[in-house]
């Protein structure tokens, strides 16, 4: 894929470029949906999880899980494979699924004490980056696409606040950024690291204020 002059990627259909077409397509959003259960299971289960192989602490568990995705990356693209559902020019870069495990592992690493900011920034990723894709698949301009994204992470980050008494202060705030924060296409880095990466650290400024 070439950048455009601004030295962006171009928006294209990802429909056209996932191995295995359609199908391929349909996997690789179903498994973007399925990062919903990530931090579940980081909060609820890692520490018995990193219990029964060994290591001391949730953290490690997911440490070394992160550490084992970055050489199982390194090795796809030493040997130039992409497999199913991924998009056929990640054979020669950093695959989308590699850049969201090691977003999310920063973020599960960094607020292992903070569940009630751990759960919204990554359920917006795994339920934002879809949407807007397909929103923009359906023909909806991408300004039309990003603010029925940012409405529906209004939602999800509401529904936190309820739930899990996540701040109400960050609910009109972080949804605007998590949309924002999937624009810069770059080739360099994943819109799945930009939209957990950012908003991260626009929480971690903030927090120290509440």
């Amino acid at each position: 894929m070439e950048d455009d002059d601004n030295g962006m990627v171009p928006l294209t259909d990802p429909k056209e470029h996932s191995v295995g077409g359609m199908w391929g397509h349909v996997l690789r959003r179903g498994v973007h949906l399925g990062m919903v259960v990530i931090p579940w299971i980081y909060y609820e289960h890692a520490a018995n999880l990193a219990d029964r192989v060994g290591l001391s602490s949730a953290e490690q568990f997911a440490s070394a899980l992160v550490s084992l995705l970055i050489v199982a990356e390194a090795v796809r693209l030493r040997t130039g494979i992409t497999v199913f559902g991924q998009r056929d020019y990640e054979a020669t870069q950093v695959s989308a699924l590699a850049w969201g495990a090691l977003a999310i592992g920063v973020v599960l690493l960094t607020l292992h004490d903070h569940p009630e900011l751990g759960y919204p920034l990554i359920f917006s990723l795994a339920i934002g980056d879809p949407l807007l894709g397909e929103l923009r698949r359906a023909g909806q301009e991408n300004r039309t696409a990003s603010m029925w994204a940012t409405l529906v992470l209004i939602g999800v980050w509401s529904a936190f606040a309820v739930v899990m008494a996540t701040p109400w202060i960050l609910v009109p705030v972080l949804p605007f950024i998590c949309v924002a924060s999937e624009w810069p296409r770059l080739r360099w880095i994943d819109d799945n690291a930009t939209m957990l990466f950012i908003p991260l650290l626009a929480v971690l400024l903030v927090v120290p204020w509440l």
